[in-house]
């Protein structure tokens, strides 16, 4: 009976498709990191701060840092998804063309996911 009603539930769910997160949207090297460091702007609020510089890409590119003082891996990890999971869906809302580094705040870990979002897409909307 459990198995029957999980997989309704996994059934009912929106589809993915469509909002994806793929490399070509991650800032992965350490010189890009850098780059946006030294020559971007700084924008914060309660729960983030995201530096931000224009690309010359048809698209936007996205960083995590995410500090050792904020807990443990598994901590770390899962604040790692969860704005990771905000990028990915509203990437389509967001202005394209810039490299966008995100650091969470210490307060991230036990916020709602709602403030979560809404504090972050406000930060992104160039």
């Amino acid at each position: 009976m459990r198995l029957a009603a999980r997989r309704d539930a996994i059934a009912l769910r929106p589809s993915k498709m469509g909002q994806k997160y793929p490399r070509s949207a991650r800032i992965v090297r350490k010189a890009d990191f850098d780059v946006v460091y030294r020559n971007g702007k700084r924008r914060s609020n309660s729960h983030f701060t995201v530096f931000l510089k224009a690309n010359d890409l048809p698209q936007s590119r996205f960083g995590f840092s995410i500090k050792r003082a904020l807990g443990g891996a598994v901590a770390r990890n899962r604040i790692r998804r969860r704005i990771r999971e905000v990028v990915r869906l509203h990437r389509e809302e967001i202005s394209a063309g810039w490299d966008f580094v995100i650091h969470p705040k210490p307060n991230v870990a036990s916020a709602a996911f709602a403030a979560l979002e809404s504090d972050l897409v406000r930060l992104l909307k160039v």
